[in-house]
């Protein structure tokens, strides 16, 4: 949240959050080199519309590694200010983000090395037709061998092409993007799962790892999401926001376990006296409806029965007056 996406600036800032790891995606470029860029296209975090602006919407691996040096990586970041969090930089800063520029894979692996970070990374194949489709594993395979990064601090999470990976490379720290049987798992070596916060919860983290597969959670930046996954047991989060999570101590808890449960009991015992109020009310209004259905009112003009209905009472007249004429009589007319 403090620096353009994927600039050497926002791995620095992470480390110095405190971040025990770092973030990214890869593509390979036209001549092979591998750089990042979480797009397919450079048009959202470059200026690529100013410097090749008939090539905007041309994939970001078809250009080589010169063009992409020409570009500007930083400046949308001020313009756009996706997180609202440009106004938090100093001046310093603001000109530092102002001139960033896409950064080569080479380059990440030299910052994490000298960080002691771990790494972990989305690796795009190339196009249909693009030079280095069919060797885009074994290219990047090249630059992590020619960098000083260990590779036991590599969590490799590519699919394709696994089991030639480890063998060329066994101390890499094979992790899955994707939710696998435990026996798969074991049989890749896969030793992390790398997952969306979505599709956790306290019982998947418990079984993996039982077998000794942790899980890093995808993308928390939020504190009390955070603390959700912390009391999942979760190992790790993928986060934009490292500067407020580094902070946290503890969970966020708005009340201890015991104050939870009090709260819920009273809440239910509360409710089954509610039920029982309204049960003994009804009961008792039948029973007084019922003992005055039969009782005589009498009044000036005559005898009235009342009795009980369901919204009201209902008067009905027995006789027109006490002393009227006898039965079969005619009234008189007016």
């Amino acid at each position: 949240m403090l620096a353009p996406e994927n600039t050497l600036m926002s791995f620095e800032k992470a480390v110095q959050s405190g971040c025990e790891g770092l973030e990214t995606d890869v593509t390979l470029s036209l001549d092979g080199m591998p750089f990042l860029m979480h797009d397919r296209t450079l048009l959202r975090t470059t200026n690529v519309s100013e410097e090749f602006p008939e090539s905007i919407r041309t994939p970001a691996a078809w250009f080589t590694w010169a063009q992409l040096q020409r570009l500007n990586a930083g400046a949308w970041f001020l313009k756009s200010d996706p997180f609202r969090s440009a106004g938090a930089l100093s001046e310093e800063e603001r000109v530092r983000a102002q001139n960033q520029t896409v950064c080569s894979l080479l380059h990440f692996l030299e910052l994490a090395a000298r960080s002691h970070s771990l790494v972990i990374f989305d690796l795009y194949r190339p196009p249909k037709d693009h030079p280095y489709r069919d060797t885009w594993i074994q290219r990047t395979l090249d630059v992590l061998n020619q960098s000083t990064m260990p590779s036991e601090q590599v969590l490799w999470l590519p699919s394709d092409l696994r089991s030639l990976v480890q063998e060329t490379d066994p101390d890499l720290q094979q992790t899955s993007g994707s939710r696998l049987p435990l026996e798969e798992l074991q049989s890749n070596n896969i030793v992390k799962l790398n997952l969306h916060y979505s599709a956790a919860s306290p019982q998947l983290v418990r079984e993996y790892s039982s077998v000794n597969v942790s899980v890093n959670l995808y993308v928390v930046s939020e504190p009390w999401l955070f603390s959700v996954a912390w009391c999942c047991g979760v190992q790790s989060v993928t986060t934009n926001a490292p500067q407020l999570l580094s902070h946290m101590t503890q969970p966020l808890l708005l009340m201890s376990p015991a104050q939870y449960r009090v709260m819920w009991t009273l809440t239910d015992l509360l409710s089954v006296a509610l039920v029982l109020l309204v049960f003994f009310f009804h009961w008792w209004r039948e029973r007084a409806l019922t003992f005055s259905s039969g009782s005589k009112v009498t009044l000036d003009t005559g005898s009235y029965s009342k009795f009980p209905t369901e919204l009201s009472e209902v008067w009905s007249v027995s006789s027109v007056s006490s002393q009227g004429p006898p039965p079969g009589a005619a009234l008189p007319s007016s």
